[in-house]
């Protein structure tokens, strides 16, 4: 079979592409699992199947994408997968060896993986993603030739392969040697955790953590638990929850028992079930390195408690090295750079930047005002709009008041399409049964410490629930994930309308719904331009994280995906909503407050040679300790030294951005073949 490439051509229109695009989701993975595998493939290993011109694209052009051969080898009655890129098969000087290493899937062993994707498109090109038992996905491999049948076909003939019963192209793998185990894996297909439609868990309303560990401790292998031990029941089989993004991140939480601990607080702190350390609400705002420090001392000997004893390590065995200085100088940049924070803006600021007929003037002069000092709440209702595209700049107040009125009137519309829905047509509406259940459960669990939304039968409960199901019909590509609820709540309290809100939300939605995609695109994307941009603004941060298996950056997952709102107390976090929501400076700058609390945290990250699971607990611990004045004071000064530099380590497309194509944009759902 020929090597060379197919034809290159734009994927930017391609909506199979769309459906996959996985930039740098190769490091997705623990690549602890890669060594180990390589460790265990010797010589007398059988190669049982070679596919030439499989390729991954880490951007939307075909012309940069990475071609390699992909292997099954055989060892011990064990399968492996392999896939490894051509050299010097690339016409796109970006791609450095460096990248190309980035993706190299060496010699991975079927047993752990959980499931492998197909997709066989009339048009375009077919492909498999591959997902790992830790719920982690590699990017999608690309067959140019077509093959995937055969791929699968081979792959069948070495392990024991079940077709999800809740989605035609997801392929559960199973593979015991016993065949008693055997029996018992396919018995339990139903209820186990497809893909396709990750099923979320909850926390129990009721009983102890150590119940629920002795339920764990009596799932058959411990592959799939009806209780972790982090107190959590897996729903049934028809359980709507039922989205990949967050089954992935659930899953991921799993990997380790250090990761495992972290999995109540990614869905359930500031949820109603708990809040942000009550120690610190009343403390006073240090100054952020203090702060950071002061919880580092803390947290390190809370951490060395949660561990077991045989984890501990003694005083004199915990190795300290020499931090490779800050190539940038840190602390002298944000001084140069990052400017004060200004008092918010107020009704009579705003409204001197509006001419006589309600037109913003010059919208960057506005959103600089914003950027720099954020707004008083009472004015966020009139501006927030403004920010997050759902009033034009140049629209006047006729305007406005003219396109409220309609949109509530459609609005309306659409909120009829599910009320009206009867109690036998649900019945046979299995997707609106799912999502109605998921929301339901859902919104009394968000938010719920917080006064406005406090207490029984509480009527903004009752709009979010609304607005969450009518945008599910809205946008039925998308439907409603896990998370959605909590970038509605703070829109929903400034707006006080419920058509307002839900209209605000659609805007927000258009650019921040590609982190909710079952195949993950959106979050991929931008993990990989975070990772360019530590290597670009520090290198020695980034060799640390590649050198200790942290080169995935999954520990910035939540950061990410619901943009902070975990970190901060809400206020807070609307403050840097409305900043981020600016543009200002970058659509990205997002991805710069990562860059700066990574860079407040590295002398602590690096000198105590944080491993991957270590730097994800304290990753999340420092939820409500970092301050926010000086996190967008560092982000805005990175932002500025990166420059073009690094506006070009940021794909196009990548979230916030509009999306590149108004094609496909939500594609979640294959063809059954």
């Amino acid at each position: 079979m020929s090597m060379e490439a197919t034809e290159l051509q734009d994927l930017s229109d391609d909506a199979d592409y769309a459906a996959s695009q996985q930039q740098g989701s190769a490091s997705m993975m623990r690549s602890d699992s890669g060594k180990r595998s390589l460790q265990s493939e010797h010589e007398d290993a059988v190669l049982i199947y070679l596919k030439d011109n499989v390729a991954i694209h880490p951007t939307q052009f075909a012309s940069e994408r990475i071609s390699g051969r992909l292997k099954l080898t055989k060892q011990d009655s064990v399968l492996f997968l392999s896939w490894i890129p051509y050299k010097g098969q690339t016409s796109n000087a970006k791609l450095s060896e460096k990248d190309r290493s980035l993706y190299t899937i060496t010699a991975v062993p079927f047993t752990e993986v959980r499931s492998i994707r197909r997709h066989t498109p009339a048009l375009g090109w077919q492909y498999v993603i591959v997902v790992l038992s830790s719920g982690l996905a590699f990017p999608p491999l690309y067959f140019y030739n077509g093959g995937v049948r055969e791929f699968l076909a081979m792959v069948k003939q070495h392990v024991f392969l079940a077709r999800s019963s809740e989605d035609q192209n997801v392929f559960i793998v199973n593979d015991f040697q016993s065949p008693l185990q055997r029996t018992l894996s396919s018995l339990e297909l139903p209820s186990s955790l497809p893909v396709a439609s990750g099923q979320s868990v909850y926390p129990l309303d009721g009983g102890s953590s150590s119940e629920n560990q002795r339920r764990t401790s009596s799932d058959v292998g411990n592959r799939v638990s009806s209780v972790s031990q982090s107190g959590f029941r897996k729903q049934k089989s028809h359980d709507p929850t039922r989205d990949l993004s967050i089954h992935l991140l659930e899953k991921f939480s799993l990997v380790t028992k250090f990761a495992r601990d972290t999995t109540t607080q990614l869905f359930s702190e500031n949820n109603g079930f708990g809040s942000i350390d009550k120690r610190w609400n009343n403390q006073p705002v240090h100054s952020y390195p203090e702060k950071l420090s002061n919880i580092a001392e803390e947290k390190h000997h809370e951490i060395r408690h949660s561990y077991s004893e045989n984890d501990l390590l003694k005083d004199d065995e915990i190795s300290y090295i020499d931090v490779p200085a800050d190539p940038l100088e840190f602390d002298k940049l944000s001084l140069m750079w990052g400017k004060p924070r200004q008092p918010p803006m107020g009704h009579k600021e705003f409204t001197a930047l509006l001419d006589s007929e309600g037109r913003v003037v010059e919208s960057k002069a506005l959103r600089e005002r914003v950027f720099y000092g954020g707004i008083e709440h009472q004015l966020r209702r009139e501006v927030w709009p403004f920010l997050l595209g759902y009033y034009a700049y140049d629209s006047t107040y006729a305007e406005r008041e003219y396109l409220r009125s309609v949109k509530r009137m459609e609005y309306a519309t659409l909120k009829q399409q599910w009320q009206s829905i009867s109690p036998e047509q649900a019945k046979r509406f299995t997707k609106y049964r799912e999502r109605k259940g998921l929301i339901d459960k859902d919104v009394v669990r968000t938010d719920r410490a917080f006064e406005y939304y406090e207490g029984d039968d509480n009527l903004h409960v009752n709009s979010m629930r609304d607005i969450l199901l009518t945008y599910s019909f809205y946008n039925f590509d998308l439907g409603y994930c896990q998370g959605m609820s909590d970038y509605l709540s703070p829109i929903l309290f400034v707006m006080e309308d419920e058509s307002e809100s839900f209209w605000c939300f659609v805007a927000l939605m258009e650019r921040l719904g590609p982190n909710f995609n079952r195949d993950q695109n959106g979050m991929h994307t931008q993990l990989f331009a975070l990772s360019k941009l530590v290597e670009l603004l520090d290198s020695p941060l980034h060799n640390y994280f590649k050198e200790n298996d942290c080169l995935n950056y999954f520990f910035c997952f939540r950061w990410i995906l619901i943009q902070f709102k975990r970190e901060f107390e809400y206020e807070k976090t609307m403050q840097l909503w409305e900043v981020m929501w600016t543009h200002y400076l970058s659509e990205h700058f997002h991805l710069y407050v990562c860059v700066a609390v990574l860079k407040r945290c590295r002398s602590k990250i690096m000198g105590e040679q944080m491993d991957f699971d270590t730097l994800l607990k304290f990753i999340n611990e420092l939820s409500g300790h970092i301050d926010l004045d000086s996190t967008v004071r560092d982000a805005e000064a990175l932002c500025i030294e990166a420059g073009e530099n690094g506006a070009a380590s940021i794909p196009p497309g990548t979230p916030p951005s509009l999306p590149l194509d108004d094609g496909t944009l939500y594609p979640q759902e294959d063809d059954v073949l």
